[in-house]
């Protein structure tokens, strides 16, 4: 059956040969332009102070020739799987597919992780590089609450995780207490100072609301840098308590963990218990999030993100909604970092600046904005991903450069977008007459 002109067939739509082959050489040239300091030519300061230089023409060809092939890889790629409003050409079996393992990933991957301790138990790198990828997990959740839900951009995050770090180690360091008991404390004075910053911001949207937030982080890490006879100054706070197992330390002394169930000491049950005591956070994290969406704060989260005018209209207090949504991603930014400092046993400002706020963001951005699994596949990406690439040195921000840019291309709301409202009806339903002036709805 032929094409009719109203229906053109696929291959007059797709694009064309000349059009593949023009755009891969203008992103060739763009590459040359780009890689010519940065990989054509080397410089260094010599012995004597001056300048001196090295060409790699052969790897800057060889960067230009693959960027050149991985457009025309790209446009052919995107005629298979692109982004939303262009042409499709995945079959139904493999589309069933890929729903079936988004269903699966879920499961499998709490499984594995709850399996990496007893895997890896002699590998004290993976079991770190566990600890850190959980925590950004952590703050990818509860910024996602800020972002993801609500439609508030914060580049401010890393304020409340510095507040919940230096309110442990502070209350720990100079009153005594335990870690369980600072843990709660950090997490509600990390929501206070989200409350304080949700006041300022309440008629603020887009651009000027980034701009505010990322100055409420620089004034937060300012303060901590010079309120020397509180916070150390630029110095720190060393020497934070350990957290406990119901009292019990993890030491390898009498009264430690090991010596009382008669077992042999290791270093590692210590990084053991960091690794389920932060995936144990981050899944309640996950838990009340997803409660939280359910309840009617959480449509009201929603509704703020589509639209503001439209949800004030429909009568929904948006300083409330606002402020319970700075509150709440503060509150798990706050526990995070007060597990960040007993893990640590050391923080200074170094660790609170605005890069960490960035990394979160785009943790969130790119896994989706309101998807849970989306943001955890992103911080086990981006920070593994960066430990894949260590080897290769000044390659490894060009490669997590080129992969960013591919998923914004063939996944522009993400690695799994969700914005579909928690509520909404399943059925369509017939309107009573009596009830519009129409007549039979």
């Amino acid at each position: 059956m032929t094409a009719t002109a109203s229906e053109p067939s696929l291959a007059s739509r797709a694009p064309g040969v000349a059009f593949i082959l023009k755009k891969a050489l203008i992103s060739a040239l763009v590459a040359l332009v780009l890689f010519s300091l940065m990989i054509g030519i080397r410089t260094e300061a010599g012995p004597t102070g001056q300048l001196i230089y090295w060409t790699r023409f052969g790897d800057l060809a060889a960067m230009v020739a693959a960027v050149f092939g991985g457009s025309i890889v790209m446009e052919l790629l995107r005629q298979w799987w692109g982004p939303v409003g262009t042409i499709r050409i995945v079959p139904k079996r493999v589309q069933g597919m890929l729903a079936v393992a988004r269903r699966g990933i879920a499961p499998l991957l709490l499984t594995f992780t709850l399996l990496v301790p007893v895997i890896f138990y002699d590998q004290r790198y993976i079991l770190d590089l566990g600890i850190l990828v959980l925590t950004y997990v952590m703050l990818g959740w509860g910024l996602n609450v800020v972002v993801g839900l609500a439609g508030l951009l914060d580049l401010g995050y890393v304020a409340f995780y510095a507040v919940g770090a230096y309110s442990y180690a502070l209350l720990a360091t100079n009153f005594g207490l335990s870690f369980w008991v600072c843990l709660p404390l950090a997490g509600i004075l990390a929501s206070f100072w989200g409350v304080l910053l949700g006041f300022p911001v309440l008629r603020l949207r887009g651009d000027y609301l980034a701009i505010v937030t990322l100055a409420f982080g620089e004034i937060i890490r300012l303060v901590i840098i010079n309120w020397q006879s509180l916070t150390g100054g630029p110095n720190g706070v060393s020497g934070i308590p350990r957290p406990t197992l119901f009292g019990i330390p993890l030491t390898p002394g009498p009264d430690g963990l090991a010596a009382k169930l008669g077992i042999e000491f290791s270093p590692t049950h210590r990084i053991v218990f960091l690794f389920y005591l932060i995936l144990a956070l981050a899944l309640l994290t996950n838990w009340v999030t997803i409660r939280l969406r359910r309840l009617p704060i959480g449509r009201a989260w929603e509704a703020l993100r589509e639209d503001q005018v439209a949800c004030r209209a429909l009568g929904i207090n948006t300083t409330t909604t606002k402020l319970t949504a700075f509150a709440t991603g503060a509150l798990f930014g706050g526990l995070a970092g007060a597990f960040f400092a007993t893990r640590q046993g050391f923080i200074s400002p170094e660790s609170f600046t605005f890069q960490e706020s960035a990394l979160v963001l785009a943790i969130v951005v790119l896994g989706g904005m309101g998807s849970q699994l989306g943001v955890a596949l992103a911080a086990l990406t981006m920070i593994g991903g960066f430990e894949l690439f260590r080897s290769l040195e000044q390659y490894r921000m060009l490669a997590f450069g080129l992969a960013m840019v591919l998923l914004m291309i063939w996944r522009p709301r993400g690695l799994i977008g969700h914005r579909a409202p928690t509520v909404f009806l399943r059925h369509s339903q017939a309107i009573s007459s009596d009830l519009v002036k129409e007549g039979h709805g």
